[in-house]
C-alpha cells in the first residue's frame, strides 16, 4: 500500500504540513510549573454540578501555579447542539466565580491558541488525519451502519468484545484501487484509527499500558483494542480525535475529567503516540454520589431523579456563589475544612489546592451539608452584600418581590443584619428564598401567624398580655428596661420572673416569663422563634409594632 498516495486521495484539499500548526501555535511562554487546564463542555444546555467540579479544579490548578485556564466548546456532534447553551454554559459558570483567561467568551474567542469552537477546526484535524494515513495508522472504512449493527448483534451472541478489530475490521485490509473505486462509486466512509491492539486475540493476552494519573497515581490497564474512528464521515472529528489534536496544540498540561472516562484512557494514549505528541497528565477525578433516600446506598446523581445536579437549581434557589464554590472545595480537597477551621476569616483563595488531596473513590455530595456550609459563609458576608446579591436575585427568579428591595436597601440590611453581629454571630441564611422566607413578616403583605401560642399560656391570658404590653409600650426604652416591663406583666399575671423558678416549682406558676414575651414574639413575627424582639421592634418601628399588638388583640378577641 502506497499511504502517500492514499493521504492524497482522501485528503487532496489539505496542503499545510504539520509542522505549520507547531509554529502557529507555539509552546506557552510561562513559568517552569504553571499548568494550562481547560473546560470542555458540549453545548447540550445543561451545566450540572459535574461541570462546575471540574471548572473549579482547573481553575485552582492553573491560577495558583501562574499558569492559564480557558474554555473550549467541543461541539463537533451537532445533534446534541441545542441554541443558546454556549451563552448558558458562559453565564453559569461566571456565576459561581469560575474565570477564564482565553477561549470562548459572549463577544467572541479571546486568546492566540484558537478557534476555540472545535466546530471550526475542521482542517486542523483533517491535516492530522492525512498524517496518520500516511505513516499507515489511520484508514477509511466503508461499513455502513447495518453491517456495523450486524456485527453488533453476532458479537452479542457469540458474548464476544463488542467493536471494530480483527476480523469484523471489514475495511482494513482495502487496496488502494479497492478505495479509490468505493469512492468513485460515492460510497461514504470515515477514518478509523489502524489500533495495535486490534486483534483477534484475547484481553488477557493483550499488551498493557502504564500512566500516572495526577490523582490516582500508576494506572496500569489493556491497551487499545479498537480501530475507533476519528473523523466522521462529515469530516468533522470524534471527541477522541478532537481533544488529543486540541490539547497538543492548546498546549494543555493537566486534563482534569471524571472517572467515567478512565475507559478511554488507552485510547487516548494510543492516539498521543501515533501522533507523536506528549501526553498531558490526566486527573480522572471522583464521580459526585449521594445517599439514596429509599435504599440508603450511593448512588451517582442523576439528571432524571436528582434537580439539585443541575446549577439552575442553585440559582433558582439563591445559593450564594461563595457558598457553593467553598462547598465544592470540601468534596474536591479532603483537608479543606481543617484549613477553613483554622483559617475562619481567609479568602478561598489562600486555600492550596492540590491533586494529592483528590478522592479516587466517589465524593459524597449532602444538601444539608451544603446548607451548613452555606450558613457559615453568609454570616461573613456584610449585610450590603446580602441586600445586593438578593435584590439580583428577586431580578431574576422572583420579581414580584423586587419592589420590596429596589430603594430600600437601608431597610433591608437592618433587618439582614440582626443577631449577625458580636462573637457569636446568628447562622440562619441559607440561600436567597429561604431567606426571603426567614425575614418576610417585616413585610405587612407577608406577615402570617404560623405558630401556635405556649401551651402554659392559657387563651384567657393572652388579650391581657397584649393589652399590658400595649398599655406599658415606649419605644423609647433601651433593651433593659424593656425586658423589664414584660417581667412585670409576667409577675402581675402569676408566670415566674425566671424560667429556673418554674422549673423548681411548676405547680405555683402559669410559665415563665418566656411564655409571655413568646407571645409578644407571635403577635409580632408570627413565629415562636425570631431574632431579638426587642431589635425587631427598633426596626419595624413604633407604629408599626403598636399597630400589630392591635390588630392581634383584636383577632384574639374575636376567636
Amino acid at each position: 500500500m502506497d499511504y502517500n498516495k492514499l493521504a492524497e486521495l482522501l485528503f487532496p484539499h489539505i496542503t499545510k504540513a504539520p509542522e505549520e500548526y507547531e509554529t502557529m501555535f507555539p509552546q506557552r511562554q510561562l513559568p517552569a510549573d504553571a499548568k494550562v487546564t481547560r473546560l470542555g463542555p458540549s453545548p447540550t444546555g445543561f451545566m450540572h454540578l459535574g461541570n462546575l467540579f471540574g471548572a473549579l479544579a482547573d481553575e485552582r490548578l492553573a491560577h495558583q501555579s501562574g499558569g492559564i485556564f480557558y474554555l473550549r466548546i467541543e461541539d463537533t456532534d451537532d445533534k446534541r447542539y441545542v441554541e443558546g447553551a454556549v451563552e448558558t454554559i458562559i453565564d453559569s459558570l461566571a456565576f459561581f466565580g469560575i474565570r477564564f483567561d482565553e477561549g470562548v467568551t459572549a463577544l467572541g474567542d479571546c486568546g492566540a491558541y484558537g478557534p476555540y469552537f472545535q466546530s471550526q477546526r475542521a482542517e486542523i484535524y483533517q491535516c492530522f488525519a492525512k498524517e496518520l494515513v500516511k505513516k499507515g495508522f489511520a484508514y477509511p472504512c466503508f461499513m455502513t451502519s447495518e453491517e456495523t449493527e450486524k456485527i453488533r448483534a453476532a458479537q452479542e451472541a457469540a458474548k464476544e468484545n463488542p467493536g471494530i478489530y480483527g476480523k469484523y475490521a471489514l475495511s482494513r485490509n482495502l487496496t488502494l484501487d479497492e478505495i479509490a473505486r468505493n469512492i468513485e462509486a460515492g460510497k461514504s466512509y470515515v477514518i478509523r484509527l489502524r489500533s495495535d491492539g486490534a486483534t483477534d486475540i484475547p484481553v488477557s493476552e493483550m499488551r498493557h499500558v502504564t500512566v500516572e494519573d495526577g490523582i490516582r497515581g500508576t494506572l496500569t490497564m489493556p491497551e487499545n483494542n479498537q480501530d475507533i474512528v476519528i473523523l466522521k464521515a462529515n469530516g468533522i472529528p470524534t471527541y477522541h480525535f478532537a481533544h488529543v489534536i486540541d490539547d497538543h496544540f492548546m498546549r494543555t498540561t493537566h486534563v482534569v475529567r471524571g472517572a467515567e472516562w478512565l475507559s478511554t484512557l488507552p485510547i487516548h494514549i494510543e492516539l498521543f503516540e501515533k501522533t507523536g505528541f506528549s501526553l498531558p497528565i490526566y486527573c480522572h477525578t471522583a464521580q459526585l454520589m449521594k445517599i439514596d433516600e429509599e435504599t440508603g446506598q450511593k448512588r451517582k446523581l442523576s439528571k432524571r431523579h436528582d434537580p439539585e445536579l443541575s446549577l439552575d437549581y442553585y440559582r433558582n434557589e439563591g445559593y450564594h456563589p461563595a457558598a457553593v464554590r467553598e462547598y465544592m472545595l470540601t468534596l474536591l480537597n479532603s483537608n479543606f475544612e481543617e484549613w477553613r477551621i483554622a483559617n475562619p476569616a481567609a479568602d478561598i483563595d489562600d486555600f492550596t489546592f492540590t491533586t494529592e488531596k483528590m478522592s479516587t473513590s466517589g465524593a459524597l455530595f449532602d444538601l444539608n451539608k451544603l446548607n451548613d456550609v452555606s450558613k457559615d459563609v453568609l454570616a461573613r458576608i456584610p449585610a450590603a452584600d446580602l441586600c445586593a446579591f438578593m435584590t439580583d436575585w428577586c431580578r431574576s427568579y422572583a420579581p414580584d418581590l423586587l419592589p420590596l428591595f429596589e430603594g430600600n436597601e437601608t431597610y433591608i440590611e437592618k433587618i439582614l443584619d440582626l443577631g449577625r453581629t458580636g462573637p457569636k454571630p446568628r447562622k440562619d441564611f441559607v440561600c436567597a428564598k429561604q431567606m426571603f422566607a426567614f425575614i418576610s413578616y417585616f413585610f405587612d403583605d407577608f406577615f402570617k401567624v404560623e405558630d401556635a401560642f405556649p401551651e402554659n399560656v392559657p387563651q384567657s391570658d393572652i388579650k391581657p398580655i397584649l393589652e399590658a404590653y400595649l398599655k406599658t409600650y415606649d419605644h423609647s426604652d433601651d433593651q433593659s428596661m424593656w425586658f423589664d416591663k414584660i417581667r412585670a406583666i409576667a409577675e402581675e399575671m402569676n408566670y415566674a420572673a425566671k424560667p429556673k423558678d418554674f422549673k423548681k416549682n411548676p405547680d405555683i406558676y402559669k410559665g415563665h416569663v418566656g411564655d409571655v414575651s413568646t407571645v409578644i414574639r407571635i403577635a409580632l413575627t408570627g413565629r415562636a422563634q425570631s431574632p431579638d424582639i426587642w431589635e425587631i421592634q427598633q426596626i419595624l418601628g413604633e407604629t408599626r409594632t403598636r399597630a400589630r399588638i392591635a390588630a392581634m388583640i383584636s383577632s384574639v378577641a374575636k376567636a
